[in-house]
């Protein structure tokens, strides 16, 4: 019997590589996302470390006013990280369901080569025990032909 052929491993390659594909994109919007996170954790330390630092004793005005102008500075920076780090999770739900979407497609091209692989194992099993029955079966009739039976 010939050997197995998947009519579709082109196409299975293809959706692989898909797969494979929308498997980085989302992997690039992830860290894109944990780099904004990283930014805004950063950011709260440095506020906290402002405030905290503000009203220390032998601080003069001039100091105290450009202290209250970092922690302002801060506070734009960390809502402006805060609406890029919201941006940033809308294009990975947007990669997620790529993900998702190119792996359901190659999983269905999977299950069916898996099916049509079963089946051909069956039929190969099928003509092995046909083939060795007409062997045992010859066998028999060389037996009987050959001490005179028939």
């Amino acid at each position: 019997m010939k050997r197995f052929v998947f009519k579709l491993e082109k196409i299975l390659e293809l959706r692989s590589h898909y797969e494979k594909e929308a498997r980085i994109e989302l992997g690039r919007a992830i860290a894109v996302l944990s780099g904004i996170e990283q930014e805004i954790e950063a950011t709260a330390r440095k506020r906290v470390d402002a405030a905290s630092e503000r009203f220390l004793p032998g601080r003069t005005g001039a100091e105290i006013y450009s202290a209250d102008l970092y922690i302002m500075r801060l506070d734009q920076l960390k809502d402006r990280l805060f609406e890029d780090a919201a941006k940033a999770e809308l294009v990975v739900a947007e990669k997620r369901e790529k993900y998702v979407e190119a792996s359901r497609e190659k999983k269905a091209l999977d299950k069916l080569k898996e099916k049509r692989f079963a089946e051909y194992k069956k039929a190969l099993s099928a003509e092995e025990i046909k083939t060795i029955d007409d062997i045992t079966n010859g066998r028999r009739s060389r037996l009987a032909l050959t001490e005179g039976y028939i």
